[in-house]
C-alpha cells in the first residue's frame, strides 16, 4: 500500500512542481503590478517601488481623469444583464434538449456545438451589416445582446450535463402533484442544479468582463467603452502622457473584480465543473 501511495506521489510530484512555479510566477507579477500601482512613475523605472510612500491619488486619477469609473459602470451594465439573460435562455433549452425526444434534438445539440466553435471574428462584418441596418450602432443594448447570444451554446452544453444527473422521480412526483412541466421545471429542477448555474455565470461573466473586441467594434463611443477597451486606450496614451503608474491603477481596477471572484469562488468552480461529469 505504501508502495503504491509512493508511486502515485512521485508520478504527480513534476504536475505538483510546475503547478507551484506558475503560483509563485502570479504571485510575483500580480504583486508587482500592484506595488507599482502605489507607485509613481519615476519609483516604477528605478525599480524603488513604494520609496515615498502609498500614492492613492494614481487610483483617482486613473478612475476620474482616465474615465475608468465610467468604463467599470459600463462594463457592469453589459455584463450582468448578459449574464442573467442567458441563464434564462440557456436553462430552459439544456434541460428541453436533456429531457424531451423530438424531432431535431440531434441536430439542435450538433448546432450548439458548432456555435462554440465559432469564433467571433468569423461573424463580425455580417454584424456589422445587420447593427447597421437597425440603427442600433454603439448602443448598450446592442453589447448585450450579442454577449448573450453567443454565450448560449456554451451555457446550454455545459448545462445539459447537469440536468442528466437529476434523477426523473422529481418530475413524475410533481406531476402527481398536478404541477406542469413549466412550474416543474422552474419551482423543482432549476433550484438543483444551483452549483451548475453559479459556475457556468462565472464562467460567462470573466469572459464577458474580459472581452475586447466585440465592444470595440460596437461600443467604441467614449461614454460607452467597456473597461478593457479603456484601459487599451489609456495604454495607448502612454505616449504622451507618460503617466505608467496611473496605467497600473487601471489595470489593477480592471483584473481585480474577476481575481475576487476566483478567489473567494473556486470551490465553488471546481465543485460545479466536478459534479458536472458524474453520472446520476
Amino acid at each position: 500500500m505504501n508502495k503504491e501511495k509512493g508511486k502515485r506521489i512521485l508520478k504527480a510530484l513534476p504536475a505538483h512542481i510546475l503547478v507551484g512555479l506558475w503560483s509563485v510566477f502570479t504571485i510575483v507579477v500580480i504583486g508587482w503590478i500592484v506595488l507599482a500601482s502605489f507607485s509613481t512613475t519615476k519609483e516604477i523605472f528605478t525599480d524603488k517601488l513604494l520609496h515615498s510612500g502609498f500614492h492613492i491619488e494614481n487610483y483617482i486619477k486613473a478612475l476620474f481623469a482616465n474615465d475608468a469609473l465610467l468604463n467599470l459602470v459600463n462594463s457592469v451594465i453589459y455584463t450582468v444583464p448578459s449574464c442573467i439573460l442567458i441563464i434564462l435562455f440557456s436553462a430552459p433549452a439544456a434541460y428541453a434538449l436533456q429531457r424531451y425526444v423530438f424531432r431535431g434534438n440531434r441536430f439542435l445539440q450538433k448546432l450548439m456545438v458548432i456555435g462554440m466553435g465559432i469564433p467571433s471574428v468569423m461573424i463580425i462584418m455580417p454584424l456589422i451589416s445587420v447593427v447597421n441596418a437597425i440603427g442600433m450602432t454603439n448602443s448598450r443594448l446592442t453589447l448585450i445582446i450579442l454577449y448573450t447570444a453567443t454565450s448560449i451554446p456554451f451555457t446550454t452544453y455545459f448545462l445539459m450535463s447537469y440536468y442528466n444527473n437529476i434523477s426523473v422521480t422529481y418530475e413524475e412526483a410533481a406531476a402527481i402533484d398536478g404541477c406542469g412541466p413549466i412550474r416543474t421545471f422552474w419551482s423543482i429542477i432549476f433550484p438543483l442544479i444551483q452549483p451548475a448555474i453559479v459556475t457556468v455565470t462565472i464562467f460567462n461573466f470573466i469572459g464577458k468582463w474580459n472581452e475586447y473586441f466585440m465592444a470595440l467594434v460596437f461600443a467604441n463611443d467614449k461614454k460607452l467603452k467597456s473597461i478593457g477597451v479603456g484601459l487599451y486606450s489609456t495604454i495607448q496614451s502612454m505616449v504622451t502622457t507618460g503617466d505608467y503608474a496611473g496605467m497600473f491603477a487601471s489595470v489593477v481596477i480592471v483584473f481585480m473584480p474577476t481575481l475576487l471572484i476566483y478567489i473567494f469562488m473556486a470551490d465553488k468552480i471546481v465543485s460545479g465543473v466536478s459534479q458536472g461529469g458524474l453520472k446520476g
